[in-house]
């Protein structure tokens, strides 16, 4: 990229011809005239030539054989050859380390230069050439560049400090150009000034514990000064900066605020959002009384309200960083409704933005107006935009009360217009308003009734079996219309055969002589012709339930729901708080911490904002839409995780060891309906072999979730099931348990090329990892009456990007009924090609009697890198992220180790687990890999004692791994 910019910046010496010429010679010999063009003792003709070099290189032509013909061109006063030289060098000079040493001496004698262009070319080039032995020699040049009377050398000498620590950091911190870097803080361009901090700020991301930046009032006041004179790239690097420090008190944070506050009025957007990243920050120290807060508050509003007006793409950037900023602190942007309200001409993805943002905005005051906007809306043609609207109009409902008629009035006109998708929109938020708001708008069941048959969508279909199941006792057909949904069950999805079962057992309970033939068939269906586990383990516990005691059935199933929050979609405090101070970044559009999708960064650090220094108040922002009474939420709104979601479950669990033991209570004797639901009573379940999974619930009739034993009747039920996240989640990730990881499997050697087919030459070999290196670890033998020399190697395109690191090693001849043993390191930076299976290899070996060919398979766990052990949080959000579909299920047969063997063998081959849970006798491991290519995978593995055989269950966002990574689980546990 360095070379490409240099390449740009040519431009400037322009030229009496295009340049286009360059480009479009392709005639054979060429090399040879340009390598006598560039030997031309005309200076011209020289120039000449060097350009249609870097013209062919720059369309990928391989001119490297004229590297010391062209380096021979450094030797010249002209500025605009050594660019074009230097260019050639930063390109070429990895391949042909040897040779580029020649350049040393003038780099040295650039260095020194009267011109400072040429100074601080010479040293930028040094920084960008990685090459070790070049490296040595920048030093010197470097130590006397980062002094330079002129700024523009010192500003470029700055970053390539940053350079040079990439390539070798311990040899930075030997002579000491961090306390250099450090001092240029000081210096007196504000440019040098902007450059040292970027530099600081990059080597510190990469080592987050070297307290390099350790910033204090007065190293902020140099650069508070240095802000308001640098380029906007210099502004925004500061800003980034001064955003990680934080003030002694809350003075001192408003003087900050004071001098940043300038910024906002900057042309740059990048700067606009930096500075809106500080002022947030810095904000949660200044008292909400002080007069400078609300003065504030009314100045961050006109610079995000004019981002707006940008082209698409800036203002969904926009309206992203909004979204968080309005989620902290609504009263921002409370009185800017109307720059929300989407324009005729929007993309879809910055309508969708803006409806978000309405709803956060929506309160007593303007819902009117919203609600009148919601409604145009739905009269759209985009079929997601309209889907959106009608949603919106759900949520307003949900949120403020006063609202609360007038919206389901709206929702029962759109029904009346029977198009499809708005009809089956509108029923699903409808039945999220009978949640919030049980017994007033229950009048409005009939209408929904009929329009039972069009419903098509799983959604949808599932809201209405909940409606129906919830209000059974209101609707006198309720068993008929259950029925009619119960014919197709097997072709339904996941969703709403869950629902259908709940809204059956619900029926079951509030009328049961009418309805027990419908529970029997449904609860046949869910457990003996279903092949899905959460069904089968769902409709096992709602069995078992009303066979051993109705009363606890009528208790768990239909118990009281908790009202539904107001929002639930709000980001967690913790991830708002983090996010908020990644303003302005890729973090900040993903909504996802940047550990979530920064790949192999080695320390990823979590940034959080400050406490506030007043007299203990809340740091949450005052709500924009408060209940007509004026009285604030009690408590921040619990997120309801989505149906049928294991992990998001898992959340909502009380995880704490039972208290109780010994034997269970006695059931009660009561039978409902005179009969025994199971048919064989308690001992028919016992025998039952498949393993169930006791983290259930989350439906969207909200049943409670609950977790029931198979070998005893339920004892007490939870007094929360929304029990907050404590005790329990962390001893769902205790691992005290697991024990150490065993060394990585290496599978055995095969032959992989016989001697028949290779004229005497037989290969076998194997794949290893080691030090986190690929070996190809080969054993060669020749089976033929001739010498073999002159072996190499080379792979076809693959999956995976897999290539020799280096030549094949047999450095002595290869003489007749010889073996000799080979390790040939990998690297996966090769050009790639999707390959059936995925994980075949196509080999070609040369030697000097003849090129071989050979197919081979690698394990896939060569691939598994060492970085592969994820966040709790982390894995917990990502499992929720990828789609069920995506989801694979296999068994390990004939396995004898217990949970804790199998965990430390697999962590030998980077399979890292995060967690591990005991239930009814049956450990589960939560765990992670992470591919070389940058591809997760995430395991579920269920171990049983006393049975031979493991369930595994795998969730990648590209599924066809899921096999090779399933083999590789079997090779590993079994060997």
């Amino acid at each position: 990229m360095e070379w490409a910019n240099q390449l740009c910046e040519n431009r400037q010496f322009g030229s009496k011809m295009t340049d286009s010429k360059y480009f479009t010679t392709t005639k054979k010999g060429e090399i040879f005239e340009l390598k006598a063009e560039l030997n031309s003792d005309k200076k011209e003709k020289k120039k000449e030539a060097v350009k249609k070099v870097i013209a062919s290189m720059t369309v990928g032509k391989d001119v490297s054989a004229l590297f010391p013909d062209v380096v021979n061109c450094m030797q010249t006063d002209n500025l605009e050859l050594k660019k074009l030289v230097y260019l050639y060098l930063m390109n070429y000079a990895k391949s042909q380390p040897d040779m580029a040493i020649m350049a040393v001496n003038t780099f040295v004698k650039d260095c020194e230069d009267a011109n400072p262009l040429i100074r601080a070319l010479a040293v930028r080039t040094m920084g960008c050439i990685r090459v070790d032995k070049i490296t040595e020699y920048l030093c010197e040049p470097l130590r006397k560049c980062l002094k330079d009377e002129d700024p523009y050398v010192r500003k470029t000498a700055a970053v390539c400090v940053a350079k040079l620590h990439d390539i070798n950091a311990q040899l930075v911190e030997d002579q000491g150009f961090l306390d250099t870097l450090k001092d240029l803080i000081s210096d007196s361009n504000p440019m040098v000034v902007a450059n040292a901090v970027a530099a600081l700020s990059e080597i510190a991301e990469s080592h987050p514990n070297s307290n390099l930046l350790d910033l204090n009032p007065q190293s902020i006041n140099k650069l508070l000064t240095a802000l308001n004179e640098c380029t906007e790239w210099g502004q925004i690097f500061i800003l980034d900066c001064l955003a990680n420090y934080t003030p002694r008190d809350d003075r001192e944070s408003q003087s900050i605020c004071e001098r940043v506050t300038p910024r906002l009025s900057h042309a740059n957007s990048a700067v606009v959002l930096s500075a809106v990243k500080v002022l947030m920050k810095f904000m949660e120290m200044l008292p909400k009384d002080l007069d400078y807060y609300s003065t504030l508050l009314k100045k961050l509003a006109p610079p995000l309200v004019t981002l707006l007006s940008a082209e698409p793409e800036l203002q969904y950037v926009a309206l992203r960083n909004i979204n968080l900023i309005v989620q902290k602190r609504p009263e921002i942007l409370k009185h800017e409704m109307k720059v929300f309200f989407v324009k005729y001409n929007d993309p879809i993805y910055v309508k969708l933005e803006k409806l978000d943002i309405m709803i956060r905005l929506a309160s007593q005051a303007n819902i009117a107006q919203v609600l009148a906007e919601l409604k145009e809306y739905a009269t759209e043609v985009d079929v997601d935009f309209v889907r959106k609207a009608v949603r919106a109009i759900g949520r307003c409902a949900i949120k403020v009360e006063q609202s609360a008629e007038r919206c389901v009035s709206t929702l029962l006109d759109l029904i009346q217009t029977k198009v499809n998708y708005v009809v089956q929109e509108a029923i699903v938020v409808i039945k999220d308003i009978f949640r919030k708001y049980p017994n007033k708008y229950e009048s409005v069941i009939a209408t929904l009734c009929e329009n039972l048959d069009s419903l098509d969508e799983p959604e949808a279909r599932a809201a209405m079996i909940w409606i129906v199941g919830e209000y059974a006792e209101r609707i006198d057909n309720a068993d008929e219309l259950l029925e009619s949904f119960l014919e197709g069950f097997h072709d339904e999805s996941t969703q709403v055969q869950l629902q259908l079962l709940t809204a059956i057992v619900k029926l079951f309970l509030k009328k049961p002589t009418e309805t027990q033939e419908l529970v029997q068939q449904v609860l046949s269906l869910a457990t003996q012709d279903s092949d899905n586990p959460d069904l089968r383990d769902r409709g096992y516990i709602y069995w078992r339930l009303l066979s051993t005691d109705p009363v606890a059935a009528k208790e768990v199933v239909l118990a009281e729901k908790p009202l539904i929050s107001e929002e639930t979609d709000l980001i967690e405090p913790t991830l708002l708080e983090e996010l908020i101070c990644h303003i302005g970044t890729l973090a900040s559009v993903y909504h996802k911490p940047p550990s979530a999708f920064v790949e192999g960064s080695r320390g990823v650090m979590h940034k959080r904002l400050p406490a506030r220094t007043g007299s203990g108040e809340s740091t949450e922002s005052p709500d924009v839409g408060t209940a007509a009474g004026g009285s604030a939420p009690e408590a921040a709104p619990s997120i309801i995780p989505s149906q049928g979601d294991l992990l998001g479950d898992l959340l909502n669990l009380d995880m704490a060891p039972p208290t109780t033991s010994g034997p269970p209570p006695p059931t009660t004797g009561m039978q409902m309906g005179g009969m025994d639901l199971l048919g064989g009573g308690l001992d028919s379940l016992v025998g039952i072999s498949h393993s169930v999974d006791p983290y259930l619930g989350g439906d969207i009739g909200g049943s409670p979730a609950m977790g029931a034993g198979f070998g005893a009747a339920p004892a007490v039920m939870p007094a929360s099931l929304n029990a907050p996240v404590g005790g329990g989640l962390g001893d769902l990730f205790d691992l005290g348990g697991v024990g150490m990881p065993m060394g990585a499997y290496i599978p055995p050697k095969i032959v992989w090329l016989p001697a028949m087919k290779a004229k005497g030459l037989e290969i076998s070999g194997t794949f290893a990892r080691r030090a986190g290196v690929i070996q190809m670890e080969l054993i060669l033998t020749n089976k033929a009456m001739s010498v073999m020399t002159d072996f190499a190697i080379q792979f076809n395109r693959n999956s995976f990007g897999l290539a020799p690191a280096g030549p094949l090693q047999v450095l002595t001849p290869l003489g007749p009924n010889q073996t000799i043993e080979v390790s040939l390191p990998l690297s996966t930076v090769g050009p790639v090609m999707k390959m059936d299976p995925l994980n075949n290899l196509q080999v070609a070996v040369k030697n000097n009697i003849d090129v071989f060919y050979f197919s081979c398979q690698y394990p896939i766990s060569m691939l598994f890198v060492e970085d592969g052990k994820m966040e709790r949080q982390v894995f917990l959000a990502t499992w929720k992220d990828i789609p069920n579909d995506n989801e694979s299920q296999f068994q390990i047969k004939d396995c004898h180790l217990n949970s804790d063997a199998a965990s430390s063998k697999l962590q030998g081959s980077n399979i890292f687990t995060i967690a591990k849970r005991t239930v009814e006798g049956q450990d589960m491991l939560y765990m992670s890999i992470k591919l070389s290519n940058g591809i997760w995978v995430l395991a579920e593995l269920r171990v049983q004692a006393g049975n031979p055989n493991y369930t595994i269950s795998l969730k990648c966002r590209a599924p066809e791994v899921s096999q090779c990574v399933f083999q590789c689980y079997e090779a590993v546990l079994k060997n």
